[in-house]
């Protein structure tokens, strides 16, 4: 069974208003955690690698993690690069198996941004492959990306983004933010939705993603704490709003954050519960559950996508 693109998918998910999940994987639990979650869900579902999961985990073990995650679950998955920094990094997933590559070229200039990605998408293109750029910025930290400031995306550049450089999708900045601290006290979450409606007018059909989109669930950050950790209050982006974005334009919606709250906490509170355990398989069983149940939440509340593999 080989590894799919995201064309279909995304097709199908704005026709039907909800949005594919693509969960960032690092190691073996990770992987069999979101697939069996998406298995029972029957979902359709993007595992996404990072810069810095390719550094930790390699490239060639994560491709093998994949395929047999597929022929396990008797899943179809895409297999999607999160955060390309750029064209070599790109060209060497295309060449070893990916099937869908991000180029973030949003730290750079208009015109700077639009060549580089188009020339991604040409060498993407001719392989097969589909590429997702990227429009505004998003503030904060997450494995290789840090941003000190928020940039919204300006719709009046959209399309013109879209025509010149052939993307097959395209991240926006409407009010998301990498990693788990996303607001200061007393900041309240907003996204703004006048800005995907107009970036949807501009761009009919075309499928929109959301990059920072984790939610930081409070009982998770409580469990945390709870079982010997010292994270600060932390305030995510509200489920609600997320599911209110997957039924517009937004057909994929990245998930990291709270994938990692969740295995954390379980596995400190096995610790905590069991501090003689020194097998990993006592401690990675429950964290794998940690993340099923994470994904599985995410289908229900988040993508609307049960169902609907």
């Amino acid at each position: 069974m080989p590894i799919i693109t995201t064309t279909e998918m995304f097709k199908k998910a704005y026709a039907g208003g909800y949005a594919v999940g693509a969960f960032n994987v690092n190691n073996m639990e990770i992987v069999q955690g979101i697939t069996e979650a998406a298995r029972e869900e029957n979902a359709p579902l993007i595992l996404q690698v990072s810069a810095g999961a390719r550094k930790y985990a390699k490239h060639a073990y994560l491709i093998k993690l994949v395929e047999a995650a597929m022929e396990d679950t008797g899943l179809s998955l895409a297999l999607h690069l999160d955060h390309g920094a750029d064209f070599d990094v790109c060209k060497s997933c295309v060449d070893g198996g990916f099937s869908s590559v991000m180029i973030d070229g949003s730290h750079f200039p208009f015109e700077e941004n639009v060549a580089l990605t188009k020339k991604v998408v040409e060498y993407a293109h001719a392989n097969g492959c589909v590429v997702e750029g990227e429009l505004g910025q998003l503030a904060g930290v997450e494995d290789d990306v840090n941003v000190e400031s928020h940039s919204y995306t300006d719709p009046g550049q959209v399309q013109a983004f879209v025509e010149r450089t052939g993307v097959d999708s395209l991240a926006i900045a409407i009010g998301t933010s990498h990693g788990a601290f996303k607001f200061k006290p007393g900041q309240k979450p907003q996204l703004r939705f006048d800005i995907l409606e107009d970036v949807a007018k501009r761009l009919p059909g075309f499928p929109v993603v959301l990059h920072g989109a984790s939610s930081v669930i409070p009982e998770f950050v409580a469990a945390v704490n709870k079982y010997g950790g010292q994270m600060p209050d932390a305030i995510g982006i509200p489920e609600d709003m997320l599911r209110q974005a997957a039924k517009g334009a937004v057909c994929k919606i990245n998930i990291d954050s709270d994938l990692r709250l969740a295995m954390t906490a379980r596995i400190r509170e096995h610790f905590a519960l069991h501090p003689a355990d020194f097998d990993p398989r006592q401690y990675l069983t429950p964290a794998r559950d940690a993340i099923k149940e994470m994904v599985k939440r995410k289908i229900s509340n988040v993508l609307g996508c049960s169902g609907k593999a």
